[in-house]
């Protein structure tokens, strides 16, 4: 279901009126993918990103292994073969630096980034 949102009123209460109205000039919307390859974030309930220096992540299709990738220290793994938007799903295995599996999620297709909370 969409959520539906509320339009700011043109006024404040109070005292405050509207001396003009601005129009953003030269803002482009969006076409296609922001990100060109398939981006991963691993982040706390919070938000904030883990530092996963020495961190890796496995996706897999169909029990194959599609790619490998090594996080950075601010949460982040990027897929330099897996383009975006995804075609297909995949699964995500993100893996300590001794090797531990740590998580595992399910990448929906017809995406280019994808958050791992927790």
């Amino acid at each position: 279901m969409a959520a539906v949102y509320v339009k700011p009123k043109m006024k404040r209460p109070g005292k405050g009126k509207i001396v003009r109205l601005a129009k953003p000039k030269g803002l482009a919307q969006a076409t296609g993918p922001i990100f060109n390859r398939l981006t991963v974030v691993w982040v706390q309930g919070s938000g904030v990103p883990f530092n996963t220096t020495g961190f890796f992540a496995r996706l897999i299709r169909n029990n194959r292994i599609v790619s490998t990738a090594a996080f950075d220290r601010f949460g982040v793994v990027r897929f330099n073969n897996i383009n975006t938007l995804t075609n297909v799903s995949y699964t995500l295995q993100v893996f300590s630096p001794i090797g531990l599996l740590f998580r595992v999620r399910t990448i929906p297709a017809r995406v280019e980034t994808f958050a791992v909370i927790g």
